[in-house]
């Protein structure tokens, strides 16, 4: 069984949050009004945050992108009451919108703020997407590109793509990578199965030292940092 997982170079990464882009467009994430985002109410399921070391006047800015860790001991999963949130055999944490009622207990519990609550019936028009190319199309942006408002959204490490290019006999990692990682223009972003030596993520990892965030909270995360 494989272990889906993901490796960020925050050497490689200028913070110019093409995989925030990427994501949005993949998953059919609405953009929302200037007035919704200045209130914070926008979904983001891949952003880049800014964080300060050092101090006055000796700052500096490290930009962190950050998606669904996907964590192995994942909160959010243990306090669904409704069993929205699970996660699969692989690894990956997915949210079923047909379930979800909109408690919010998943939010609260996750340590790095990664999922967004929808706060508005978003019309039909803005998940219908016409100029998607037929292979695209026919697979499918999403598995329920339609979403009400009420209900919890995250990142799934596009696993539409995943699930397809396993059936397609496709090497996930190398000719399939989620949105995000596929948009990097510096490539900072490597994804596969954490369980295979030869995979990039492997190899990444064993080439520098890495990180996790917040790893004193023992979720076990599966999205892994290289240090500047």
């Amino acid at each position: 069984m494989v272990r889906w997982g993901m490796v960020i170079d925050l050497d490689k990464c200028t913070g110019c949050q093409s995989c925030s882009v990427a994501c949005k467009a993949e998953n059919n994430v609405p953009h929302g009004s200037p007035e919704e985002h200045q209130r914070r109410m926008t979904p983001f399921w891949h952003k880049v945050i800014a964080v300060s070391r050092g101090q006055y006047p000796a700052v500096s800015i490290d930009l962190i992108p950050m998606p669904c860790m996907h964590c192995d001991d994942a909160p959010c999963v243990t306090v669904c009451p409704a069993r929205a949130t699970y996660r699969r055999e692989d690894g990956i944490v997915v949210q079923d919108f047909r379930r979800c009622i909109g408690c919010k207990y998943c939010i609260i519990a996750c340590p790095y703020g990664v999922r967004s609550f929808n706060y508005k019936e978003q019309e039909e028009k803005e998940y219908h997407r016409p100029d998607l190319p037929p292979e695209r199309a026919d697979r499918g942006v999403w598995p329920f590109p339609r979403r009400v408002h009420g209900v919890v959204e995250k990142c799934t490490f596009c696993f539409h793509r995943i699930d397809a290019a396993v059936r397609q006999g496709k090497k996930v990692g190398e000719e399939v990578v989620p949105a995000c990682a596929e948009a990097c223009p510096a490539r900072a972003i490597f994804f596969g199965d954490l369980d295979d030596p030869e995979s990039g993520v492997s190899r990444s990892l064993a080439s520098r030292q890495s990180f996790r965030l917040r790893e004193e909270m023992g979720t076990s995360p599966k999205v892994f940092y290289l240090p500047r």
